[in-house]
């Protein structure tokens, strides 16, 4: 990119060419809106209007970023999930919208009012905290095995006003059992050669918020085994899972002595979720 002045518009322009890739220019927007506090609106209704020296290097410092692949919302620092404004870091996995759907399944359940909600491998928070924010009498824990995840979490929650209790755990390690009405997660589902590893955002965030094995399903299958025991009963799990993965995750849904087992559908219309409900016969 020139080192000359330009106007906002020029600048957008260049950034466009620069970056590539399916929205460069909504990219571009965000980056400029990052160094200015500008809002898109106003690079519209002004496009005349100029940066000063030290906004345009630091633009064009984040352009070159995004140019060789680093995700729009680490360069941010922040991805927006349910609404809310979340920080977000290499060390956790980017939120995705289709995420919400597991959300929107997990809202339309039959559960106490005062439910007790577990969000495995919580990352940002993004699950945990959507559901307490719709849900303020539910009592809300994520856990993560990952330490930054959890700071990461826990400093979500406290910027947001939502309560939410955060803990280190490798699954259900150390987890009191038993006490749970859902547990829902977002757990890796990735294989471990498979080609969109190498492609995109995701050559940007850890792998072990994304690789599950050599079929993507090692975590899934140890979460349906387990969560029974941390469950009561008539609790529900859900998880998400790959497009292709929903007959497996049924499958292991229904082994796992699972009722009531469906796969739900994102917004695109692809299998993105598989849920199912504890026994009542357990009482």
């Amino acid at each position: 990119m020139s080192n000359e002045p330009l106007s906002c518009e020029g600048l957008l322009r260049q950034a466009t060419e620069v970056i590539g890739g399916h929205s460069p220019r909504l990219d571009a927007e965000l980056l400029l809106g990052h160094v200015t506090g500008w809002s898109r609106t106003s690079f519209r209704a002004w496009p005349e209007r100029t940066l000063d020296a030290g906004e345009a290097q630091r633009f064009r410092a984040l352009v070159e970023q995004r140019a060789v692949g680093h995700p729009v919302a680490h360069l941010l620092g922040e991805q927006e999930f349910w609404s809310l404004p979340l920080k977000v870091n290499p060390s956790t996995l980017i939120p995705r919208p289709d995420t919400e759907c597991l959300v929107e399944a997990a809202l339309s359940l039959p559960l106490p009012r005062d439910a007790r909600v577990l969000d495995l491998g919580t990352g940002t928070g993004a699950i945990a905290l959507a559901l307490a924010s719709e849900r303020p009498d539910w009592r809300v824990s994520a856990c993560d095995a990952i330490s930054e995840a959890v700071e990461l979490a826990t400093g979500n929650a406290e910027r947001l006003g939502l309560r939410l209790d955060v803990r280190q755990s490798n699954w259900f390690a150390g987890l009191p059992s038993g006490c749970f009405d859902l547990i829902i997660s977002n757990p890796p589902y990735i294989a471990d050669d498979d080609h969109h590893l190498i492609e995109g955002d995701v050559r940007f965030e850890p792998s072990s918020a994304l690789i599950a094995g050599s079929d993507g399903l090692d975590d899934i299958r140890r979460i349906t085994s387990e969560a029974p025991s941390w469950l009561r009963a008539g609790g529900w799990l859900i998880l998400e899972h790959g497009y292709e993965q929903g007959a497996a995750v049924q499958q292991l849904f229904t082994e796992a002595g699972f009722a009531s087992v469906e796969t739900g559908q994102d917004y695109g219309r692809r299998d993105r979720f598989t849920l199912g409900r504890k026994h009542h016969a357990e009482r």
